[in-house]
């Protein structure tokens, strides 16, 4: 007999999980709905063209590849053979693979734009809540199946549209009850960074190597950067940027001194500027500038977002940023867009070890009805419609029996409040409610029961 089990980085959910998790959707898309999003959803599987080279070379490496039906075909052995020793040096053939699970909402989401463009209206912005899947290696806080919350803008180079996503942000974590840090820097920044070592395509390789720096350190990036071809003086200038320190204003007056010679770090450093203002001016909390942000994923242009929560150790719970020219990876040029993302399961494990989750988050159903006979039970189920018409969760249990068995259902289901309708009850059309976590009970007339406080 096989025995059960799951595959590493994948989980189940029991109700009391689910109901936590459903709490924190449910906050997020009411302000998605709020700030003018609208809803979205895409397939779990993509053409496999459509995810490669834009994630890096990282990202690449942990995009889940489906393998192609019929690949037990004598007729196609010697085909499958060939593609399969092609996948063996690292590259991708049709004859074994052409789709894979998505790796993120953002790149399905520019494959959208770009096949419906004709018919959206510009600005288009659309909220998205959907499951994603990396192979990446399974630990706390990092699963290989999790759910992303992403919120779009796309048709507009509006720097307002980043204020706006800002708030948002300062806006959910606040009503989830996290404490955060928002942090925000900008790529032309770094694309100023690359042009002074040695160019613009060594952006790549900087980004990448400073994405790693909250894990490995100052030194392993250094030398990341050695193996990569950097020179001595080049490496200088990077760990000068890397240890810009103060406040905001001091931050960008020492990033100026480094970079404002070149005109994509001026501009860069002027979109950070005007969105720092803004939150200023509209009394908005303001975000943090942290120059050692990189976002290590191709595609980002102007402004990138991370969110890291207060007082635990866990990665980054959001991030996004702007792509000015995504869809013209597809041929539609000249759709520019920004977006943050929500990471929830992350979001999750952090409410639960600062034990953020409202009280009554998991309550299901509200009463249960002891089932006492055919009579009694038809005299409930009347009393439970009733109920339920006006919001109450209640449950009548499945069969007549002992007492003690229905009080334990009510028990291990968490139900706080059980009603009983015996013969006694039933000739006097009275019923008798428990309430099991104070151990109070009454007697009260049927004809009262919508008014009792479950």
């Amino acid at each position: 007999m096989m025995k059960p089990s799951l595959p590493q980085g994948f989980r189940d959910f029991g109700a009391e999980t689910v109901r936590k998790r459903n709490f924190i959707f449910n906050t997020i898309r009411n302000l998605f709905e709020l700030y003018g999003f609208q809803p979205l959803e895409t397939p779990a599987v993509e053409n496999l063209e459509t995810l490669t080279g834009k994630y890096g070379e990282e990202g690449d490496k942990l995009i889940f590849k489906i393998l192609n039906n019929g690949l037990n075909d004598p007729r196609k052995s010697d085909k499958a053979r060939i593609a399969f020793e092609n996948i063996l040096l690292g590259k991708n053939d049709k004859e074994i693979t052409e789709r894979a699970l998505k790796y993120d909402l953002t790149i399905p989401f520019a494959r959208y734009v770009a096949m419906h463009h004709g018919q959206l209206a510009f600005p288009f912005k659309r909220y998205q809540i959907q499951p994603v899947w990396r192979a990446d290696r399974p630990q706390r806080g990092r699963y290989r199946e999790f759910f992303q919350c992403d919120a779009d803008v796309v048709g507009s180079l509006s720097l307002q549209n980043e204020v706006e996503l800002s708030s948002l942000y300062s806006q959910a974590f606040a009503a989830l009850g996290i404490p955060v840090d928002i942090r925000i820097n900008n790529r032309k920044i770094l694309a100023a960074l690359a042009e002074f070592c040695g160019g613009p395509t060594k952006m790549m390789d900087i980004t990448i190597a400073i994405d790693k720096l909250d894990n490995i350190g100052m030194a392993q990036v250094k030398e990341e950067l050695v193996k990569k071809g950097f020179h001595a003086n080049e490496i200088s200038i990077i760990e000068k940027y890397l240890h810009i320190k103060g406040s905001n204003e001091e931050k960008l007056q020492q990033v100026k001194a480094l970079l404002g010679s070149i005109d994509l770090g001026i501009k860069g450093i002027g979109e950070l500027e005007y969105i720092l203002k803004y939150q200023q001016q509209a009394a908005l909390p303001a975000a943090s500038v942290d120059f050692t942000l990189a976002r290590g994923l191709n595609y980002y242009t102007g402004t990138t977002f991370e969110v890291k929560a207060k007082g635990i150790q866990m990665g980054s719970i959001g991030g996004g940023g702007r792509y000015d020219d995504l869809t013209g990876l597809f041929g539609v040029p000249n759709i520019p867009g920004v977006g943050i993302s929500f990471g929830v399961d992350r979001i999750y494990d952090v409410m639960e070890e600062l034990k953020l989750f409202p009280d009554d988050v998991h309550i299901g159903t509200q009463a249960l009805f002891f089932n006492l006979g055919e009579a009694e039970s038809r005299n409930a189920f009347s009393l439970m419609q009733k109920l339920r018409a006006t919001g109450i969760r209640c449950e009548l249990f499945h069969e007549s029996g002992r007492f003690d068995k229905q009080f334990k259902y009510a028990e291990k289901k968490n139900i706080q409040f059980v009603v009983i309708i015996g013969s006694k009850e039933l000739n006097e059309e009275t019923c008798t409610i428990r309430n099991l976590l104070t151990g109070e009970q009454e007697t009260i007339p049927q004809s009262a029961i919508l008014q009792f406080r479950f």
